[in-house]
C-alpha cells in the first residue's frame, strides 16, 4: 500500500463554516442532510493504491490469411484457426471466445485487385506459468499476431481489497486534516461532515506487448513474473469540522 507525497499535489483548504452540505446518492431518489460546523472547515484528498499478485494472463491473438479469392483465403483462416485452438486448449485455456471473420481486398499500384485478406481476433485465459508456452508455441504459428498479454487479479478478492484502499484513503485524508487542524491551534476535535470518491478502485491494466515475428526466445524464458503487476487504486474528497 502506497500513499502520495504530501509535499506534491495535495490538496488542502480551510474555511470558516457555519453550515456545510451533504449529498447522498445510495438510493435512486437524492437527499439532502444539513451539517453544521462551528468551527474551521477543512478539506483534504486522499489516496492509496495497492499492487495485486497476478493469478491470470488475458490473451488477445490476431489471425491473418491471404489468397487470390475470398473464400480460398476464409478456408485458409480457418485451417489456422483450428491450429490455434489446438494449442490454446492444450495450455488449458479458459474462457476462449473467436470473434466472426472479416475481409477485405488487397490492390497493387495500379488499384487492381491483388489478392484477399481474411482476419480475426480470438481471446482467452491462460495460468501465468504458460507464457513461455503462449510465445514459442501459439506465436510461431502462420498467420498470428499477438496482441499485449495483460496480467489479472483474482477477482473474488475485489470487494476486500477496495474496502482496504477506500480504509487507507480516508486515513490518508483525515490526517492530513489533523495536521492542519494542529497548524491552526484546533486541537480539540476533528468530525468528518462529508466524502466524495473520486474513483471506484478499478484496477489499471498492465498489458506487456508480444510480437509473433520475433526470433526463437533464448534462454531465460519470457515469464509472468517479469510483467508489471496489477494496480488498484482509489482516491476521495473528505471535509472535516474542526473546532
Amino acid at each position: 500500500m502506497s500513499f502520495p507525497s504530501r509535499s506534491k499535489g495535495q490538496r488542502l483548504s480551510l474555511a470558516l463554516a457555519t453550515a456545510t452540505m451533504v449529498t447522498l446518492t445510495g438510493g435512486p431518489a437524492l437527499a439532502e442532510v444539513q451539517l453544521r460546523c462551528q468551527g474551521t472547515l477543512l478539506e483534504a484528498r486522499g489516496k492509496a493504491e495497492i499492487q495485486r499478485p497476478t493469478s491470470a494472463l488475458g490473451v488477445s491473438l490476431g489471425l491473418e490469411a491471404e489468397a487470390a479469392k475470398a473464400d480460398q483465403a476464409l478456408e485458409q483462416l480457418q485451417w489456422r484457426l483450428a491450429a490455434v485452438r489446438q494449442k490454446l486448449q492444450a495450455l488449458g485455456v479458459k474462457e476462449w471466445r473467436a470473434g466472426a471473420p472479416s475481409t477485405w481486398e488487397r490492390r497493387g499500384p495500379q488499384g487492381q485487385v491483388s489478392g484477399v485478406q481474411a482476419s480475426l481476433q480470438v481471446s482467452g485465459r491462460i495460468e501465468p506459468n504458460q507464457l513461455q508456452t503462449l510465445i514459442s508455441t501459439v506465436g510461431g504459428l502462420p498467420g498470428v499476431r499477438l496482441s499485449p498479454v495483460t496480467a489479472e487479479t483474482d477477482r473474488s478478492q475485489d470487494s476486500a481489497i477496495r474496502a482496504q484502499l477506500l480504509r487507507a484513503a480516508y486515513q490518508d485524508a483525515l490526517y492530513q486534516a489533523q495536521e492542519v487542524a494542529a497548524a491552526i491551534g484546533r486541537r480539540r476535535q476533528l468530525s468528518p461532515l462529508e466524502v466524495q470518491l473520486d474513483g471506484n478502485g478499478d484496477l489499471r491494466p498492465m498489458p506487456m506487448a508480444m510480437r509473433a515475428d520475433a526470433p526463437a526466445p533464448a534462454p531465460p524464458p519470457f515469464t509472468a513474473a517479469e510483467l508489471p503487476k496489477p494496480m488498484q487504486q482509489l482516491s476521495l474528497l473528505a471535509r472535516f469540522c474542526a473546532l
